[in-house]
């Protein structure tokens, strides 16, 4: 096992960047036959329970292919629905922090601040993962059982640690008005047929996309409930956002929606300097007159994932 350095917060800033918001890339199609999502609250009371879970056989190995693309046959994107897989778990060129991030369901502040902690080579290097679980499993399950595999061939040992601290409540500006980018989602009943999972009208999750105007950061969601939006919204801190504290819905909206956010970037994480908001609002501002949600400052408990221990895999 070779020992890694772990390395500063702001460092990293380009590679939690590309950890973070390269994310969406696995987007599934919406929830059609055979598919079930599976509330946090249930890995949670699994967890608390002390269930433990894990694959039959599993391959790890370290991809040396050098690109940048990944796939997974899991939703390793925001928002984006579990379908079952018949307790097959594969991922292809994949770094481990969307991997921890899923395992644990971890929030968008939580993401960051493990990231942090992480070694330089749990950031960069890449890997390919097969593994296999008798039955059916469902999203709880095939987590638990990938933080047994990270805890096997990584030696992953995590705590997590409950303080009271600052934390963000995401509430209406106008209570029962929404913004004009934030718009309840209406059910394509096309969607539920198989020869629609390919369409990228029936996606779901968040994700980053092409702006209207070069400079300006594009985000987009489809079918996702606000509580999703705000376990994520600390994600945008890496562009300036100051957002890297926990975020907690309190808008009363209930049910799924879509919405499209615009806004300036603050800090640009590859040139390491701060830069004016310019072509476009700041984040706020876009949050309250796209969306018609505003952030509170407010006092609360702050979950806290620590990373105490991780190696390197051994090859198989």
């Amino acid at each position: 096992m070779k020992g890694s350095a772990f390395v500063p917060f702001r460092s990293i800033l380009t590679l939690l960047l590309f950890v973070c918001l390269a994310i969406p890339i696995y987007s599934q199609a919406v929830a059609s036959p055979g598919t079930q999502t599976i509330s946090n609250q249930t890995l949670r009371t699994m967890e608390a329970a002390g269930v433990k879970m894990s694959f039959d056989v599993a391959s790890v190995k370290l991809n040396n292919s050098g690109d940048r693309g990944g796939h997974a046959n899991v939703p390793l994107g925001p928002g984006v629905p579990f379908r079952r897989t018949g307790g097959l778990f594969s991922v292809t060129n994949n770094p481990l922090p969307p991997l921890i991030a899923w395992a644990f369901d971890l929030s968008g502040d939580q993401q960051l601040r493990v990231n942090s902690q992480l070694p330089k080579w749990a950031l960069i290097d890449h890997f390919d993962i097969e593994a296999k679980a008798a039955g059916n499993p469902g999203e709880a399950q095939m987590q638990l059982m990938l933080q047994s595999l990270l805890a096997d061939r990584f030696k992953l040992a995590v705590h997590t640690e409950t303080k009271e601290g600052p934390i963000f409540a995401l509430e209406m500006v106008k209570p029962g008005r929404l913004g004009p980018q934030l718009k309840t989602h209406v059910a394509d009943l096309s969607c539920s047929a198989s020869t629609a999972a390919a369409s990228p009208a029936c996606e779901s999750g968040l994700m980053q996309t092409r702006p209207s105007i070069p400079g300006l950061i594009r985000y987009v969601g489809q079918n996702v409930p606000v509580s999703i939006i705000a376990k994520y919204l600390p994600l945008t801190s890496v562009w300036g956002t100051g957002l890297d504290r926990p975020v907690v819905d309190k808008t009363g909206l209930s049910g799924n929606y879509d919405f499209t956010i615009e806004f300036a970037r603050q800090f640009d994480p590859d040139q390491r300097t701060q830069e004016p908001a310019q072509n476009g609002p700041t984040f706020i501002e876009a949050l309250r007159d796209q969306l018609g949600l505003k952030l509170d400052s407010q006092t609360g408990p702050a979950p806290e994932v620590i990373i105490d221990h991780i190696e390197e895999p051994m090859p198989n």
